[in-house]
Formats: C-alpha cells, sequence, structure tokens
C-alpha cells in the first residue's frame, strides 16, 4: 500500500517550484490563483527570493503548502494514495491533496494560521530545542517535572529525536537536565516560538473559527493526524483535531508505526526538501521509502 506524506515549516529553499511552475500548466494556474488569494506574489519570493525572505511568517507556510499540494495535484492520475500524512503544516497539504477540502479554502486557513501563530510567538519569549539520543517517555517526564514555565515534548519525530517546545527559561533548563540524563545533543532550534505547546492556545482559539467556517469532506484516503496518529475520513472529526494540533505535540513516529501497521509498504514525501523520508527511514528499515 501507497502513503503520501507531506513536510512541515522548515523545508522551504530558494528557488522552490519554479520547476513544477515551468513544466505544468496546471501548477502556473494554481501559484497564479495563490498569488491572488493571499493578495502579494508568493511566487516571486519562491522563485526568486532569498532564504531571509522565505523566513517570513506570512511566505514559509503558504509557500511550503503550496509546494506540496501543486507537487501532489500534477501528479493527476498517478497520485492515488492509500493513506496520507502530514509533519505539522503539512496536514494541511495531506488534507487538501487528499480532497478533504479544496486547494483554495486549505490556502486561506494555511495563511490564517501563520498569521496567528506570529501573534501568539510575541506574547512571550519562546522556542524549541532538539533532543538528540534519549526515549520519548524520559523526555516527557523532564518536561513534566519543570513547573515553574511551559515546557513540553511538541515533535516525537523518530526514535531518539524529540522536539521540545515552551518559555525561553524553561527550555534552556530542560536541555540542561536533559544533557544530564545523557543526550547526544540538546540543541536550540532557530524558530520564532513555541509552536506545539499550550502557548499556542491564543493562536488555537483565532484559527478555530476559520477551522468551523470551512467546508470539509471526507478524504479519498485515511488521513492519519498529528494529535493522535490515528487515521480519520470523518469531516467533523478532521476539524476538531486540526484545532487541537496547534498546541498538542506532532505524534509521527507513532504515525509512521500506525501506517505500516495498517499495511502501508511505500511512503513517498510530496514537497520541497526530504527530511522526511529521513524520518521514516529511522522508524522501519522495511519499508520503501521514494
Amino acid at each position: 500500500m501507497k502513503a503520501y506524506v507531506f513536510p512541515g515549516q522548515g523545508a522551504q529553499f530558494p528557488g522552490m517550484g519554479k520547476d513544477l511552475y515551468d513544466s505544468s500548466a496546471l501548477a502556473k494556474e494554481l501559484f497564479d490563483k495563490a498569488d491572488e488569494i493571499l493578495g502579494f506574489a508568493i511566487t516571486d519570493l519562491m522563485f526568486n527570493g532569498t532564504p531571509e525572505d522565505l523566513r517570513q511568517t506570512k511566505v514559509t507556510q503558504p509557500a511550503v503548502f503550496l509546494h506540496s499540494v501543486i507537487s501532489a495535484l500534477v501528479l493527476g492520475e498517478d497520485f492515488q494514495p492509500d493513506m496520507v500524512a502530514g509533519h505539522s503544516l503539512g496536514e494541511f497539504s495531506a488534507l487538501v491533496a487528499a480532497g478533504a477540502m479544496s486547494f483554495e479554502d486549505g490556502l486561506r486557513l494555511v495563511s490564517k494560521r501563520a498569521m496567528a501563530m506570529q501573534k501568539a510567538c510575541e506574547l512571550e519569549p519562546s522556542t524549541m530545542a532538539a533532543i538528540i539520543g534519549l526515549d520519548d517517555e524520559l523526555v516527557d517526564e523532564v518536561c513534566d517535572s519543570i513547573t515553574e514555565h511551559v515546557v513540553v515534548a511538541a515533535n516525537f519525530n523518530c526514535p531518539g529525536q524529540v522536539v521540545i517546545s515552551g518559555a525561553v527559561e524553561g527550555i534552556e533548563k530542560a536541555c540542561a537536565m536533559l544533557t544530564e540524563k545523557g543526550a547526544k545533543r540538546a540543541l536550540k532550534l532557530s524558530v520564532g516560538g513555541a509552536f506545539h505547546s499550550p502557548l499556542m492556545q491564543p493562536a488555537a482559539e483565532e484559527l478555530k473559527a476559520a477551522i468551523m467556517e470551512t467546508r470539509f469532506q471526507t478524504p479519498k484516503c485515511p488521513v492519519y493526524q498529528n494529535v493522535n496518529a490515528y487515521p480519520q475520513v470523518e469531516p467533523d472529526k478532521i476539524r476538531e483535531n486540526l484545532v487541537a494540533q496547534l498546541t498538542a505535540p506532532v505524534r509521527w513516529t507513532q504515525t509512521v508505526k500506525n501506517m505500516i501497521a495498517d499495511g502501508a509498504t511505500e511512503f513517498y514525501e510530496l514537497g520541497p526538501g526530504d527530511v522526511l523520508k529521513g524520518l521514516i527511514r529511522k522508524v522501519s528499515r522495511e519499508v520503501v521509502v521514494g
């Protein structure tokens, strides 16, 4: 069975999507439509911008979404997933690719999500850090032991790789404690805030209304959602999980394990970069990753 996966924020690079635009009439139509929907020429920034241009919040998330979704749509009849999933932002790409919502609605939601997250980031100094070489449970325990600051496990990416998220002081304390516990690395990330933590609650509240107003339909295959790593096809439940996603951890390791348990033998990453391919290989050496 074929599984398609879609990357999240951080996968962007200068020039992304230009090959699609130049080689496909459908891609050109969709990119041009994106410029109209967003009200600025995101295509110019994607194709000709600098890394700094692509780090702008209003650009990064729509850019990764566009590259990912258009990569799926230009496949036409060759895009026949048995299941899909996306990492964080990539969940929106997965939902559009699987037909759970329209391209236009997906892009509008992603743009609103980016703006809401940026506003939440500005409320309190916060950050994230990658913890390498410890069990998920130990990372969770250390984060839970820090009660004076917000700090939580945010991304369970693959065995031995967890990203933590929270207030700057909480992250610094957790990194020190996790290093003492034997972490090979505790590396603060260059991000604007504490994604997938309770500090994103203002963004979740702002985005909830937009998600609830968006028309969802039954996707053509199960979508494995970040909040619980389970497959979902029911539109109202998909909505509910999307609202929860901003403050809940991304359970990517379990998602991949569940997809394999449900029959996935081939994984294909659509979008910029190949980060998810590497993570999937660390979860299982038994599947084909293309």
